[in-house]
């Protein structure tokens, strides 16, 4: 099971992270842990009119929860909150049921589908969404 949820994609994702350089003009910088597993991470965005136009990020976790806030970091910029909202439903889906329906540019989220059965690590694969949400609520209270 170890192997099936650290498989190749996951590794590749989690070495592989962008989004770690810091940028100047955040309208919030937040930093969220996950409970269950430890696992952390500061996130920096830019929203212009309802749009993420800037992102940075500093990721403590496991391969999934790397892997995870990598491809946070390659597909979140033009995004409002309502995408990141419906693409952590669509996590949290497939984690649940084992149902893929992601659009094209969340479409490598689906390497993490092994990690249904591991539980304890939903939290770290969900981290970097519920990260952003956070970022989100604290640009439109500036």
């Amino acid at each position: 099971m170890i192997d099936n949820i650290y498989n190749k994609d996951v590794i590749r994702l989690a070495a592989n992270i962008s989004g770690l350089e810091q940028i100047d003009n955040a309208c919030s910088r937040i930093s969220l842990r996950s409970p269950l597993c430890g696992s952390s991470i500061e996130v920096a965005i830019v929203v212009k009119d309802t749009i993420i136009t800037g992102y940075s990020q500093k990721i403590t976790a496991c391969a999934l929860g790397q892997a995870s806030a990598s491809i946070m970091a390659n597909a979140v910029k033009g995004k409002s909150r309502n995408n990141i909202i419906t693409v952590r439903d669509q996590v949290k889906v497939m984690l649940n049921s084992g149902v893929i329906n992601f659009e094209p540019d969340w479409i490598q989220l689906a390497c993490l589908l092994p990690a249904r059965e591991a539980k304890a690590r939903h939290g770290a694969i969900l981290l970097p969404f519920d990260a952003v949400l956070k970022a989100f609520g604290e640009c439109e209270n500036n």
